[in-house]
C-alpha cells in the first residue's frame, strides 16, 4: 500500500475549492460573457448592427449578473435579473440624454452612485439592482450611446439577463444536493491534508514552531470547509434538530465529530506527535493495523502518548463515518433528506445613520466625487476610472482597515496586470485567433481566485483590458498609464474617505465581532445550566465556530503580516487563545450530560461566565497584550472520561489567557501550579 493512494488529483481539488464554490462561479461569469457576447455578435452580424455600447453593457451586466445575485431560488433569480434590467434601461437612457450636459452628467452619475449605495439597505436584491444601476451608468457615460441608438443598446442587457439566468438556472444550477456532497468531500480532503502533516511529523521528539503554525492553518482551512458543509444540511425552522433519527441530524453529527476529531488529533499531536504507522493506518483505513493499535491504547504507559492514539484512533472512526456518508450520499443523491424551505424573514429597513451600511453610501458617494474630481483633473475622456476604482474598494468590507487593504490590492493588481498585460498584447498583436481565448481563460482565472485575492483578480482583469485594447488598436503606453494614474486616485480617495467620514476603525469592526463571540459562549455554558439538549448545545458551539470566523476577519487588517511570520505575534497568538478556547467549548457541547451533572460542574459554568463579563467589555483590548509564548503543558483531552469537566476548565484557562494575571490562576495549568506552590 502507498501512504498517498488516496489523495487523488479530485481530493485535492475540493480540499483547496470547497464545494467547486469558485470554479462554479468562474465557470458561470465566463459561460454567460461568451453567451451574452457570441448572441450580441450573431444579432449584430445577421440581423441589425449593434453599437458598441451594447457589447459593453452585455458583457459587463454578464458579470455582475453572476457574482451580484445572490438571491435563493431560480424564481427570486429572475425577477432580481429583470429588476435590475430594467434599471440598466433607465439608467442608460438617462445617461444618453444627459451626454450634451456634461456638468449635470456628473452630478447625476453622482446621486445613482449614492442611491445605489443606499439600496444594499434593502438586502441582496438591493445591492444587485444597485450594481447593475452603477455598471449601467458607467457604461453609458464611457460609451456614450445618442437617444437614436437606445433601442439597439436595449438588446446589449436583454441579452445578458436571459444568458446569465440560462447558465444559472439550466446549465450551471444551483444544487443543495450535490454541493453538500461536495463539501463533504472537501471536508475529508482537508482531513486528509492534516493527516499528511501528521504522517510528516511522527516519530518527532517534539513539533516545531514552523510545523505548529502548518497545522493551525490546516485546521483553520478544514474549520472554513465544515462551516461551509453545514449551511448546505437542511435544519428546521428553529435550527435545532428534533433528534437522531433524522437523516440530516445523523448527517450533523457525523461531521461535527470529523471535524472535533480532526481538532483532537492536531491539539495532542502537539503534545506527544503519534506513531507514523498508525498514522499510515488511519489514512489507508487499515482495519487490522487500527485494531492493534486500539488494543494497545489502554497499555501504553506514556499518557500523553495513550492520548494521541486515542485521538489518532476517534479520527479514523470519524473519517470512516464521514466517508460512509460520502459513499451513501453518491449513492442516493441524500433522497432521505428532505428540503426545507426558506422561511427566513426580511429584515426591517433601517434608514437611519446607525446602520453602517448607509453610512457606507455616504462614504462611497463621498469617495466617488473626490475621484471625479481627480479625475477630471487628469483626463476628461477616462476619469471613470478612478470613480469606478473607488466605489469597489468599499465592497464587502467593514472598516477603514478593509478598505485600504483592498485598495492597496486594487492598485497593485493593476500595475503588475498592465505591465503583463502590455507584453502579453504586444507579443500577440493581430493574432486574435490567440487573443480572444486567453482573454477567456484571464476571465475565468480572475474569478476564479476572486473570492481569495482582490489583487489577483484585478491583475487578470487588467490583462484582459490590454488585450482588448490590443484588438481594437487602442492599446498605448500613454493610454496604460492614464489606467493607473486614475486607478490609484481612486484607491487613494476611497481610503482616504474611509479613514476620516464615519470611519468604522479596525478595532472597532472587531470589538463587534468580539461581543457577538462572547455571547454565543454566554449562550452555550447558559444553556447547559439549564440542561438544553444535546442537539441544542452543538447547534450553539456551531455558533461559536462562525463567530469565531469573523473574529479573524475583523483582526486581519491589525496586522496582516501575523499570518505569514513563523512565530506567534501578539495578533496571532490572541487568536489561538480564542481558537482554543472555541475548541473546547465543541468537546464541551458533546460531552455534557445534564443528569450526570454535580455541584463542581455548576461552579466552573459560574467561573466561566464571570470570566466572560470580565473579558468581554474591554473588546480588543486582549489583541494589545504582550504575552510570554508557553507551550501546552499539563492535561489534555482524556477521549474516555472528564469531558465535560476538562473542557469547562479549559475553557476558563483560555479566557484568563486572555489578561494573564500570576496571582489568580484557579483553571487547569494554573490550578496545577498555584497546587505545588502550596506543597
Amino acid at each position: 500500500m502507498h501512504l498517498f493512494s488516496g489523495f487523488q488529483l479530485r481530493d485535492w481539488l475540493l480540499a483547496n475549492d470547497p464545494a467547486l464554490s469558485r470554479l462554479r462561479m468562474a465557470s458561470r461569469v465566463t459561460l454567460a460573457i461568451v453567451l451574452s457576447f457570441l448572441i450580441l455578435l450573431a444579432i449584430h452580424a445577421l440581423i441589425l448592427p449593434l453599437p458598441t455600447a451594447a457589447f459593453g453593457l452585455g458583457i459587463v451586466l454578464s458579470i455582475e449578473g453572476g457574482i451580484a445575485v445572490r438571491d435563493k431560488g431560480n424564481a427570486r433569480q429572475l425577477v432580481t435579473r429583470l429588476l435590475g434590467c430594467v434599471a440598466s434601461l433607465a439608467i442608460v437612457a438617462v445617461a444618453a440624454g444627459l451626454e450634451d450636459s456634461r456638468f449635470l452628467s456628473d452630478l447625476v452619475f453622482l446621486v445613482v452612485i449614492a442611491l445605489a449605495s443606499a439600496g444594499r439597505v434593502f438586502g441582496p436584491r438591493g445591492f444587485a439592482i444597485g450594481m447593475f444601476a452603477f455598471t449601467s451608468y458607467f457604461m453609458g457615460a464611457y460609451f456614450r450611446p445618442s437617444l437614436a441608438d437606445l433601442p439597439e443598446v436595449a438588446i446589449g442587457p436583454v441579452v445578458s439577463v436571459l444568458a446569465g439566468h440560462l447558465v444559472r438556472a439550466v446549465l450551471l444550477p444551483d444544487d443543495w444536493r450535490r454541493d453538500l456532497l461536495r463539501s463533504l468531500e472537501s471536508v475529508r480532503g482537508r482531513i486528509n491534508q492534516i493527516l499528511f502533516k501528521l504522517a510528516a511529523i511522527a516519530g518527532s521528539a517534539e513539533v516545531g514552531d514552523a510545523d505548529r503554525q502548518e497545522l493551525r492553518q490546516l485546521e483553520d482551512r478544514l474549520k472554513e470547509v465544515v462551516l461551509m458543509a453545514e449551511t448546505f444540511i437542511p435544519r428546521p425552522p428553529a435550527g435545532v434538530f428534533d433528534g437522531a433519527a433524522d437523516p440530516a441530524a445523523e448527517l450533523a453529527i457525523r461531521l461535527f465529530d470529523a471535524h472535533l476529531a480532526a481538532e483532537s488529533a492536531i491539539v495532542l499531536s502537539f503534545q506527544s506527535p503519534p506513531p507514523f504507522a498508525l498514522v499510515h493506518a488511519v489514512i489507508e483505513a487499515d482495519k487490522a493495523e487500527l485494531a492493534t493499535y486500539e488494543g494497545m491504547a489502554e497499555s501504553i504507559g506514556d499518557r500523553p502518548q495513550s492520548e494521541t492514539v486515542r485521538a489518532l484512533l476517534w479520527l479514523g472512526e470519524a473519517r470512516q463515518q464521514l466517508t460512509q456518508a460520502i459513499d451513501e450520499g453518491q449513492a442516493s443523491s441524500f433522497s432521505g433528506i428532505d428540503t426545507i424551505n426558506d422561511t427566513a424573514q426580511s429584515q426591517p429597513i433601517d434608514f437611519s445613520f446607525g446602520n453602517p451600511l448607509l453610512r457606507s453610501a455616504l462614504q462611497i458617494t463621498l469617495a466617488s466625487a473626490i475621484a471625479m474630481g481627480f479625475g477630471l483633473l487628469l483626463s476628461r475622456e477616462r476619469w471613470f476610472w478612478a470613480v469606478l476604482a473607488s466605489f469597489l474598494v468599499f465592497t464587502n468590507t467593514n472598516s477603514r482597515g478593509d478598505t485600504a487593504m483592498k485598495a492597496l490590492s486594487r492598485s497593485l493588481g493593476t500595475v503588475f496586470g498592465i505591465a503583463f498585460g502590455l507584453g502579453l498584447a504586444t507579443l500577440i498583436s493581430g493574432e486574435q485567433a490567440i487573443a480572444i481565448p486567453v482573454a477567456v481563460v484571464c476571465i475565468f482565472l480572475a474569478f476564479y481566485f476572486l473570492q481569495i485575492s482582490y489583487a489577483t483578480m484585478t491583475f487578470f482583469i487588467s490583462i484582459v483590458l490590454c488585450l482588448v485594447y490590443g484588438m481594437t488598436g487602442v492599446l498605448t503606453l500613454d493610454l496604460l498609464k492614464l489606467r493607473i494614474g486614475e486607478t490609484v486616485i481612486g484607491a487613494i480617495a476611497g481610503t482616504a474617505v474611509a479613514f476620516i467620514v464615519f470611519p468604522t476603525r479596525t478595532r472597532g469592526a472587531l470589538d463587534a465581532a468580539l461581543a457577538r463571540w462572547f455571547q454565543a459562549l454566554r449562550d452555550l455554558l447558559g444553556a447547559l445550566g439549564e440542561g438544553k439538549s444535546s442537539f441544542e448545545l452543538i447547534a450553539l458551539s456551531q455558533k461559536i465556530d462562525a463567530c469565531y470566523r469573523d473574529v479573524t476577519v475583523a483582526a486581519r487588517p491589525l496586522g496582516s503580516s501575523w499570518s505569514v511570520v513563523t512565530r506567534p505575534g501578539q495578533i496571532r497568538q490572541t487568536l489561538a487563545i480564542f481558537l482554543s478556547c472555541t475548541y473546547w467549548a465543541r468537546i464541551l457541547a458533546k460531552s455534557y450530560d445534564m443528569p450526570v451533572a454535580d455541584d463542581n460542574l455548576h461552579r466552573l459554568i459560574a467561573a466561566d461566565l464571570a470570566l466572560i463579563d470580565n473579558a468581554a467589555p474591554r473588546g480588543s483590548a486582549c489583541f494589545l497584550i504582550e504575552r510570554k509564548t508557553s507551550r501546552t503543558t499539563g492535561r489534555h483531552l482524556p477521549l474516555s472520561r472528564e469531558g465535560a469537566r476538562l473542557g469547562l476548565e479549559m475553557i476558563g484557562s483560555a479566557l484568563e489567557r486572555l489578561y494573564p494575571q500570576a496571582d489568580v490562576l484557579p483553571f487547569a495549568v494554573g490550578e496545577a501550579i498555584a497546587r505545588s506552590k502550596q506543597g
